[in-house]
């Protein structure tokens, strides 16, 4: 069967989905094999295994860019994340891929973020410089692999291949000994992806597939919207201050001329869902156009590219760049903004090195075993506690061990 999407045709397998998408019905399989389910996909399975982490649960009391003393109605990690899935298969439906593998990526790939967001992660890599630095993305295949401990066959979350590569690779394959990181910078691969790529081969130096390219992007349209919304509603920028970019000026402009007498909330709701949507709109035709003109027959033809093809088109591209570039120059490095995250490095630091000294102070099987273990190990231990954490919780546990109160204000 063929199905025709505004420029393209999109040929439909028996499974309902394209030719092009994972067939979960072929899947890779999981590292230990389990028997098939009887209701669900295995992509069904690992989304389910993911919203029921406890993993996915700290995700509420994460940090995305404003901490919690700031105000309760920002988004949050999980917020984020929920908005992120949203989007993503919005843009699996549109090409009829898997849209459970779609989700399952969406969902997963911001369980390795520190507390306080970018800033714990700072102080962990300066911490664990020695030991190959840390990475969230790389944490985030720690916790599905092995710091999850919820079933008795096997530690982590036992995902199928699919999911997992979509977690490594979704911002593109790593290259030689390098990934490409979310802002585009090539560093060392992390060690965690390493060995566990020599457990499970994820095909490193290739694409992944097109469901977790979508839900790639899919963050980019998330963090670029709502970072934009959270910064007007802290007030750190105005609406006068967007008519300089290119997209939400022009979103703008278009609100005000349509209903000149909106009041200021609801004009930036229309601007902000006006805004996801222009940038939805241009990844489906750009990657349409991909599709078009690549016409992959199976994921492994997307995998073999070279190239991403769900993508912005190049004036949108430009457009997203300019914005995130506004973001971190009048968001987040903002003096309100980045006094609090170099309180909250230090908070995280200060931890860091109380539980080197004292591991015995972490708390229930994180200090069991540790005067077996070497200075890696130890190290490695400790940044899987820190990094575990809520803001909450590390707040709590700053305040426990070294009786004072953070100015996370």
């Amino acid at each position: 069967m063929v199905l025709t999407h505004r420029s393209m045709e999109i040929a439909v397998g028996p499974s309902g989905l394209a030719s092009f998408a994972e067939d979960p019905r072929l899947s890779r399989g999981r590292l230990v094999a389990e028997p098939a389910s009887a209701t669900r996909t295995p992509f069904q399975r690992d989304r389910d295994r993911i919203v029921h982490s406890a993993a996915f649960r700290r995700l509420k009391h994460k940090t995305q860019v404003f901490v919690p003393y700031e105000g309760d109605y920002y988004r949050t990690r999980l917020t984020h994340t929920i908005e992120v899935s949203q989007i993503a298969r919005a843009l699996a439906r549109a090409f009829r891929l898997d849209e459970d593998l779609t989700e399952a990526v969406a969902l997963v790939h911001d369980f390795g973020h520190t507390p306080f967001g970018h800033a714990g992660e700072r102080a962990l890599d300066r911490k664990m410089a020695a030991f190959g630095g840390f990475d969230h993305n790389a944490q985030s295949l720690r916790i599905v692999t092995a710091l999850e401990c919820r079933y008795a066959d096997f530690d982590g979350l036992n995902l199928s291949f699919e999911t997992l590569e979509g977690l490594v690779k979704h911002n593109g394959p790593i290259l030689g000994r390098h990934a490409a990181a979310d802002d585009g910078v090539l560093r060392p691969v992390a060690r965690p992806i390493l060995d566990f790529n020599a457990v499970m081969p994820l095909a490193l130096d290739r694409f992944a597939d097109l469901e977790a390219q979508a839900a790639a992007i899919s963050d980019d349209i998330a963090y670029n919207t709502h970072d934009l919304d959270d910064g007007l509603r802290a007030g750190l920028i105005e609406l006068a201050d967007i008519e300089e970019l290119d997209l939400a000026g022009d979103i703008l402009r278009e609100v005000r001329a349509k209903y000149p007498a909106l009041d200021p909330a609801r004009t930036i709701h229309e601007i902000m869902r006006r805004h996801i949507t222009r940038l939805v709109e241009d990844v489906i035709t750009t990657t349409a156009k991909e599709l078009e003109d690549l016409r992959p027959q199976s994921a492994d033809d997307v995998r073999n590219a070279g190239r991403q093809l769900v993508r912005f088109s190049p004036q949108m591209e430009a457009a997203v760049g300019q914005t995130r570039r506004f973001l971190f120059a009048r968001v987040y490095r903002c003096e309100s903004v980045m006094s609090v995250m170099r309180e909250a490095e230090r908070m995280v630091e200060a931890l860091f090195d109380r539980f080197h000294e004292r591991p015995d102070l972490m708390p229930g099987d994180w200090a069991s075993g540790v005067d077996g273990l070497g200075e890696e190990q130890l190290i490695r231990r400790i940044a899987d506690y820190l990094s575990g954490m809520t803001d909450t919780y590390a707040i709590n546990e700053y305040e426990r061990l070294f009786d004072a109160v953070p100015h996370l204000r």
